[in-house]
């Protein structure tokens, strides 16, 4: 099992490495280079350097707001439960 652990994690950190080189290059030092460069084709357009990001945030606080209200919705219909068997 710890074998497996330290191989996700050095997994994951790879990919981390990765998505934060291709990121910061594409968001950051691409600019400095002139649109006829070839590098140009190894990324999206320049506008999804923001809306990727944005979407990402959008759908994790949606899916966080989420898990928060289902869980206080359960809470509640346990609270009441109990209360209803305590009256009774």
């Amino acid at each position: 099992m710890v074998g497996s652990d330290k191989a996700l994690g050095g997994a994951m950190l790879l990919v981390a490495s990765f998505v934060f080189t291709y990121y910061t290059t594409w968001a950051m030092i691409l600019p400095f280079f002139d649109s006829s460069n070839p590098i140009h084709s190894w990324f999206p357009a320049r506008e999804w350097a923001v809306r990727l990001p944005a979407f990402i945030l959008v759908v994790a606080l949606s899916a966080i707001g989420m898990f928060l209200g289902s869980t206080i919705v359960k809470e509640n219909r346990k609270k009441a439960e109990r209360a209803r068997l305590r009256t009774a």
